[in-house]
């Protein structure tokens, strides 16, 4: 049995799994959520011209304070065919070219204007109020390295530098395996002593959310030809995903079937709670994880540890873990030893966060409630309301 604290969990998925998933060109209106795997290089100067970034009058900055004569005006859009002279401006608006000459633009809000004079009572410093050419970005540079993932200000990036498509990796598929014979599918009337297959569904939302094609095979039964049956189809993916059968139980069998497929097995316990019974490892050539079955540990375990696979696999360098520091609401504790991920609210700006209730791993609806999930350190017992603790965010 080879055991792992969280962090080094992460770090050996992220050491073993590499970029491998090939690429493919997709348009830009379908480039959000997807992986760069080009550099992405500026076409020209960025802004192509000393550009206003307020509306006002475009001035020398040594004619100030004082009165000046508006010789003209400029918008975006256009360009101004004279230039500023000792004691003019350019009525200038914002996103325009600023005239040859000037070197300030002074806000509409800080003049005062006669017919075709205006009066500017304050000085102003060289270079105030607009962009020179270039200051985002020059002609070659990379503004976008491979590994990227696209969100919407990345596609405007795109679109500012020409592209109509673009190099993304190909998205790896996932196959999602739950095991059990207490399963039954989720428009069946479950006897009381079964459970509706929740695990497949939610783990599907997580592999899209993480980039990957879920496909949701059918569940294995707690036997060993229906278990290696559904093993060996997962097997023909990029990654599987398998939920129950990785504890100690005598009807657990997933990590035996695993090795009869050549299997690699790089860890199966993480000192975390929901969550400590988790296989990472490799088996045909493929990476597999076998979660647990409580859909809070399957939720958690995929969230913390296997979602950098599929990442990893798109060429995310470094992949995210969400997480940011808030303030607890009132007084929490937990054993020490492991890193103990439970259901919290977040308020809506982020300064605070309660425990919800909860009944254990196995409580869907109390991880409906939540929006997050608070993480106590292995090696802290209590905090104080009031004191900071880390938050996972859902």
């Amino acid at each position: 049995m080879v055991t792992l604290t969280f962090l080094d969990a992460r770090t050996c998925v992220c050491r073993e799994v590499q970029p491998c998933m090939g690429t493919e060109s997709v348009a830009l209106r379908d480039a959000a959520g997807r992986v760069l795997a080009q550099d992405i290089h500026a076409d020209r100067d960025y802004p192509p011209f000393p550009r206003s970034a307020r509306d006002g009058f475009a001035v020398r900055a040594a004619d100030l304070p004082g009165e000046l004569l508006v010789s003209g005006e400029v918008r975006a859009g256009e360009v101004f065919e004279g230039s500023v002279g000792p004691g003019e401006a350019v009525e200038i608006m914002t996103g325009a070219p600023l005239p040859d000459g000037a070197d300030a633009v002074v806000m509409v809000e800080h003049t005062s204007r006669s017919g075709d004079r205006v009066r500017v009572d304050r000085t102003a410093k060289s270079g105030e109020n607009f962009n020179p050419r270039g200051i985002e970005a020059r002609q070659g540079d990379v503004v976008l390295a491979a590994g990227t993932l696209i969100g919407f200000a990345e596609v405007a990036l795109l679109a500012t530098v020409g592209l109509q498509s673009v190099s993304v990796s190909r998205q790896p598929r996932v196959a999602i395996v739950p095991t059990g014979d207490e399963i039954v599918e989720p428009g069946e009337q479950p006897l009381a002593h079964q459970i509706r297959n929740s695990n497949a569904a939610s783990l599907a939302v997580q592999v899209r959310r993480a980039g990957g094609l879920p496909q949701i095979l059918p569940i294995a039964r707690d036997n060993w030809a229906s278990t290696r049956m559904q093993i060996h189809r997962g097997l023909e993916a990029d990654v599987l995903l398998l939920s129950g059968g990785v504890s100690a139980g005598k009807y657990d069998i997933v990590e035996k079937v695993l090795a009869e497929f050549g299997a690699e097995f790089f860890f199966d316990r993480i000192l975390i709670q929901p969550g400590q019974p988790m296989v990472f490892g490799r088996a045909r050539g493929k990476f597999f994880f076998g979660l647990p079955g409580n859909p809070g540990s399957t939720m958690i375990t995929f969230e913390t540890i296997a979602r950098a696979a599929i990442e990893r696999m798109q060429g995310i360098g470094d992949p995210p873990l969400p997480m940011l520091r808030s303030r607890l609401t009132q007084p929490f504790r937990h054993k020490a030893g492991l890193t103990r991920f439970l259901p919290a609210r977040l308020s809506s700006d982020g300064a605070t966060v309660e425990p919800a209730t909860s009944h254990g791993s196995g409580d869907v609806a109390a991880l409906a409630r939540c929006n997050a999930f608070l993480v106590a350190e292995p090696e802290r017992e209590s905090w104080d309301a009031g004191d900071e603790i880390r938050v996972l965010l859902k």
